[in-house]
């Protein structure tokens, strides 16, 4: 590839910056990476992927004539018009913090090649907040995999609640009714999950050819009866065979074949020759050794009978918690259940006690801490509560795939207490079923005590999954790349008017012949006429972030827009706990979406101390902004006023200039710039 040096012209790079909410960081990063061209003399387009839409978007003309992709992003970005040219794929934080030493970076980047499995690059090594290859395949999983668990749980449960009855077989629902029917198709939800998981998991890896041995392995995974268990792997398994598929398929495409042959590689012969080895793979291979593992379980189970009911209860509970429908859980279940006909109902009221506790344990836990969780994990996190009630504990199947390493754990942690508590007090169930909807319906004995059992299961599942998901938190935030910390930035002005070496007062600029040199006219509003002098503070009182929100809603108050300001408070507060909108750089920019405002509105306010906003780069807010705008306004308008602002924020003389303003005029005049 000839050098653009050698070629005697400037460099011409392209970039695309995106985050997963389009707000903020997608703009910072693109003014950061501007900036860093120009100062080392390079040529660069950069495309953002915001909430309003794509924005300067790059052409063929601009591919074509490009040195080097820079990919700034935290969600997918299609780079399929990127073949032939070198392409550097981080997260957006990198964009942000390193733009220097990514345009550096990109020249030397491999070129990005159809098939190469979605990664055009490696991430920048030396830590950053970008995801790995393996990270991001999982979530593409577990983000498909969600609304299978939702729908075909909430049938399930919404079936067995209304059309279900509680027999010795279990709970059922008649033959040929209409609640069969929607407990029939909540089931095939049930059963297309695990492929699903498995089969985007090795979409993110090795692109479409990676779908079908991903999604077949996946359903390999989850029946046992292909290779003679009694319990499928689940989805562990699906997990194993989605990145085994995924690596597979790239394996394979790196094998050189006749050009005759290479049109109907990514059509045939990868999908056969993938799903044929990894079905036999799982079958022969790791097939038998599930098998074992459920018999031996089973056997170890037995001889277990005559210990301690608490003993028992707890290795009962951490089994049920486990894997959610993979082998060892179903040990323990159908051990339990195959108690009941010998008149021992005890064993299985501690699987019944223990069956819910994952799913209302992660919900709980999202109710708890939900800035700790995105928006789409909330919403799962109410429907896993629901399909708890109805002892459906595949609704935490989709905590547990994002974050095995906090959430199992926890779960195993709870379903052990709830077990060990029902072993106790002696719980027993009559039916092979768990859940409350056994206790409402009759089957159990010990109500009250059953009732505890899930309980303090269910808290302690709760604060276990926050606690490990905040130290990981805390250690990602500690452990990341060196944040660029505003350097040499002027103390703001207390006091006096500053007045210029030929006595001009204001913060005027004298000429050498000591007039004073012109200085810009203070506007009577800027950002669109939403921020006026009257939603300016040169100096926040409020020490804390809940504080830094009431004092500027109040400030927003007296322009008689604010129709209800405990409201305008709560939807700040909201919009918070979904996640920081502490951007770094000293820079806060809270907002809101509400009907408790009548009108947009901005407004400013400087911190002396600096107030603690959780920014990932750890420097405290002294520059807020406060953006509200009303539902039946919102449109694009505060996300286009949070785009201006994201990007005049990343020029540091701007910023010196609003640290500097001696008062509300002099700031409106600085804010004037946005324009």
């Amino acid at each position: 590839m000839t050098s653009p040096a050698s070629e005697g012209r400037q460099v011409r790079l392209l970039a695309v910056t995106a985050c997963p909410t389009g707000i903020a960081h997608t703009y910072m990063a693109a003014e950061k990476l501007a900036q860093a061209a120009q100062a080392l003399g390079v040529e660069i387009k950069v495309e953002t992927q915001g909430s309003i839409g794509a924005e300067n978007v790059l052409t063929d003309n601009d591919v074509r004539d490009a040195d080097g992709i820079i990919i700034a992003a935290d969600k997918d970005v299609d780079r399929s018009r990127f073949v032939g040219k070198r392409v550097l794929a981080v997260g957006v934080a990198e964009g942000i913090h390193h733009p220097e030493r990514l345009i550096e970076q990109v020249r030397s980047a491999p070129v990005y090649r159809p098939g190469g499995g979605g990664t055009a690059a490696e991430p920048v090594s030396g830590g950053g907040k970008e995801r790995s290859v393996a990270y991001k395949a999982l979530m593409n999983g577990v983000s498909y995999m969600i609304p299978f668990v939702v729908v075909g749980g909430l049938l399930i449960a919404i079936s067995l609640a209304i059309g279900g009855h509680a027999t010795p077989d279990g709970l059922v629902i008649p033959k040929d009714s209409f609640w069969m029917d929607v407990n029939n198709i909540g089931v095939i939800g049930f059963k297309l999950m695990v492929p699903i998981l498995s089969g985007y998991i090795a979409y993110a890896i090795g692109d479409r050819p990676a779908l079908v041995p991903g999604m077949i392995g996946g359903w390999i995974a989850n029946d046992g009866s292909l290779y003679h268990s009694e319990a499928g792997a689940g989805f562990i398994g699906a997990i194993v065979t989605g990145f085994l598929a995924g690596y597979l398929v790239l394996w394979i495409k790196k094998v050189r074949v006749p050009k005759f042959v290479q049109p109907i590689m990514p059509i045939i012969v990868i999908p056969i020759v993938a799903t044929t080895a990894l079905g036999l793979f799982f079958i022969y291979v790791i097939g038998q050794p599930i098998s074992w593992v459920f018999e031996h379980l089973t056997s170890w189970l037995g001889g277990m009978t005559g210990t301690s009911a608490i003993l028992l209860g707890a290795i009962l509970g951490l089994m049920i918690a486990f894997d959610m429908g993979g082998p060892v859980n179903k040990t323990a279940f159908l051990f339990g259940a195959g108690l009941i006909a010998t008149g021992n109902m005890t064993v299985m009221g501690m699987c019944a006690a223990a069956i819910p506790v994952m799913p209302l344990g992660q919900g709980l836990a999202t109710l708890m801490r939900r800035k700790l969780y995105s928006e789409q994990e909330r919403e799962t996190g109410m429907a896993s509560l629901f399909m708890g009630m109805f002892g459906i504990s595949e609704g935490a199947i989709p905590f547990a795939a994002a974050r095995p390493a906090q959430v199992i754990p926890a779960n195993m942690l709870g379903g052990a207490v709830a077990g060990a508590i029902a072993g106790m007090a002696g719980v027993t169930d009559a039916v092979p079923h768990g859940g409350p909807i056994v206790a409402v319906l009759g089957a159990v004995g010990g109500v009250p005590m059953f009732f505890l059992a899930v309980a303090v299961g269910t808290v302690v599942t709760a604060l276990t999954t926050n606690a490990l998901i905040d130290i990981r938190e805390r250690r990602n935030r500690g452990g990341g790349v060196g944040v660029l910390v505003p350097g040499g930035v002027p103390v703001p002005v207390a006091g006096p008017v500053p007045v210029a070496a030929g006595g001009v007062p204001g913060g005027g600029v004298a000429s050498a012949a000591g007039v004073p040199a012109p200085v810009a006219p203070v506007p009577e509003q800027v950002l669109s006429g939403y921020l006026t002098g009257q939603t300016v503070k040169v100096r926040l009182a409020a020490g804390d972030k809940d504080a830094a929100i009431r004092e500027m809603a109040a400030m927003l108050a007296t322009t008689g827009n604010v129709a209800d300001l405990d409201g305008l408070v709560r939807a700040a507060f909201a919009r918070e706990e979904q996640g920081t909108t502490g951007l770094g750089e000293e820079i806060a920019i809270p907002h809101a979406k509400t009907d408790a405002v009548t009108a947009p509105i901005v407004g400013f306010a400087r911190s002396d101390e600096g107030v603690e906003w959780g920014s990932l780069d750890g420097t405290k807010a002294r520059l807020i902004f406060m953006i509200t705008v009303p539902e039946a306004a919102a449109g694009d308008e505060h996300l286009r006023i949070l785009a201006m602002l994201s990007r005049k924020l990343m020029d540091s003389g701007f910023r010196e200039r609003l640290f500097g303003a001696a008062d509300e005029a002099e700031v409106l005049r600085v804010l004037g710039e946005v324009e």
